[in-house]
């Protein structure tokens, strides 16, 4: 499971989360935040228990309708946003009211998929599943480790939403005094070139 937290980066994710809920109240991004979390957790666990037999056809699927039909999915939510037109300012956008109503709808999609749970989370998680070390068939410890590492993703997920805010104000004050370090020791430098040019 160490392969795929790099992968789903929820910390990574965060000023997207921030831009895609702006206008969003504290509470509301709280509810939104847990309800991306339990998406997630339930997309990972699918993916790592069944997706390999889906995937490989052995419980009745056949892999070549199974990938028709998985591409045919995919291709619903591109359409339909290449077909709608994009008339709304920013302007516009800003006046709009903030329901919660409306992110919680968007729950799923985009934001858990494929904003935080993505196909490249899918795909690893789906790895992780197929590569078992305890041999052919699943056994408690192997089971209880992945639904453990699959739970601690979630809850990362979780956090990372729902003070993302405030993640994103000290990583802005944290690149501001790197910033000003970095200008100073410049300005030093050059002040020391010049010196010793005039020496």
């Amino acid at each position: 499971m160490g392969a795929l937290f790099p992968i789903v980066n929820p910390l990574g994710n965060t000023p997207i989360f921030l831009t895609l809920t702006r206008g969003l109240s504290g509470q509301g991004r709280t509810k939104l935040a847990r309800a991306i979390a339990v998406n997630g957790l339930v997309l990972m666990v699918v993916s790592i228990f069944i997706g390999t037999h889906m995937y490989s056809g052995s419980s009745g699927f056949r892999s070549r309708w199974y990938k028709w039909a998985a591409g045919w999915w995919w291709s619903l939510p591109g359409g339909h946003y290449c077909a709608s037109p994009i008339t709304m300012t920013a302007a516009e956008d800003a006046k709009r009211p903030r329901n919660e109503a409306n992110y919680m709808r968007q729950a799923f999609y985009p934001l858990t998929l494929p904003l935080t749970v993505g196909p490249g989370s899918i795909a690893v998680a789906i790895t992780v599943g197929a590569n078992r070390t305890e041999g052919s068939e699943w056994r408690w410890p192997l089971i209880a480790g992945l639904l453990i590492g699959a739970l601690m993703i979630a809850i990362s997920i979780y956090l990372s939403y729902r003070f993302a805010e405030r993640i994103a104000r000290r990583c802005w004050v944290r690149l501001r005094w790197m910033w000003s370090s970095a200008c100073r020791r410049s300005s030093s430098c050059v002040s020391v070139c010049r010196s010793l040019g005039t020496d």
